[in-house]
């Protein structure tokens, strides 16, 4: 059996901060961000009208739950802008007082114009929560545990699509290696923004979801033990791939008004937990009887 040492892992993704509008430059605005800022403006604010008030509830009930490492999937932000990813990194650096810290990946909101990857404004910004080096990038924690980020998000100026992609040089790093000696006695985290499959199995849309999904879960396939954590989907779940042993954990969106959603996992001995967790008027509560052992 396989020993791993007692650790508690929070996952959540997309808490879409409101923007302030006001500082954006001219020369950013055509475009898409025009488009999304009027549907900002007309109807996806009410939806998402209390999101700082909630990401400081959650760093509550990170200390409450002795929480030890925090992962984000990314979209802090509606519109990739500047102040709102500055903005974004002022409001969770509570949460990264974790104990093992706090890794994050870009949400396609965040790289959401080629400008932003232009300026690297997220990797500015957000890059000591990140990790170094090329894509994927792993963090691992004594022998037994690791964490791989994948970065599938990319710009899609076209204003009817938000698909994601890993570059494949990215996923050939990955399948390299997630087959290194020491990473089969590991239990381990891979990170993507992008669901590579639904609630209900299926892959998303080729307008919304990762193109290149069935090549990610091929590179998985390896894994002997551990788990694929997204978001990007508003909605939390958990589902199985057949042939996969890894499972894949959406975190839905933590700030969604009626929607907010978590993970919180417990990784202990040859055992892990996964438990979810709603927002309950004020706080964020654990879903204990839908826990789920692995």
């Amino acid at each position: 059996m396989r020993y791993w040492p007692s650790m508690r892992i929070l996952h959540f993704s997309d808490p879409h901060l409101d923007p302030d509008l006001s500082g954006v430059p001219m020369s950013e605005w055509p475009g898409k961000r025009l488009i999304g800022a009027a549907n900002l403006l007309l109807n996806r604010r009410k939806h998402f009208d209390r999101v700082e008030e909630k990401l400081a509830a959650l760093d509550r009930f990170r200390q409450e739950q002795n929480v030890d490492l925090v992962l984000c999937t990314g979209d802090y932000s509606v519109l990739g802008t500047e102040g709102e990813l500055k903005r974004a990194r002022e409001v969770i650096q509570p949460l990264t007082g974790a104990p093992q810290g706090f890794i994050t990946i870009p949400g396609n909101h965040d790289l959401y114009m080629p400008d932003t990857v232009k300026d690297q404004r997220f990797e500015r910004i957000f890059g000591d929560l990140m990790g170094e080096g090329d894509w994927p990038r792993v963090r691992r924690f004594g022998d037994d545990i690791a964490v791989i980020g994948i970065e599938s998000a990319r710009p899609n100026p076209q204003p009817w699509r938000s698909s994601g992609q890993i570059p494949e040089q990215q996923l050939e790093r990955l399948a390299r290696t997630l087959v290194l000696p020491d990473m089969e006695r590991r239990f381990v985290f891979v990170m993507t923004h992008y669901a590579p499959r639904l609630w209900n199995g299926h892959p998303d849309s080729p307008a919304h979801g990762m193109t290149n999904a069935e090549e990610f879960l091929e590179a998985c396939s390896a894994i002997r033990q551990g788990a694929i954590l997204c978001g990007h989907v508003h909605s939390r779940y958990r589902v199985e791939v057949s042939g996969l042993q890894p499972q894949i954990f959406c975190a839905g969106s933590v700030s969604q008004n009626r929607r907010e959603g978590l993970w919180l996992f417990d990784i202990d001995g040859g055992s892990a937990n996964a438990v979810p967790g709603r927002w309950n008027e004020d706080r964020y509560e654990l879903e204990a009887d839908q826990a789920y052992g692995f």
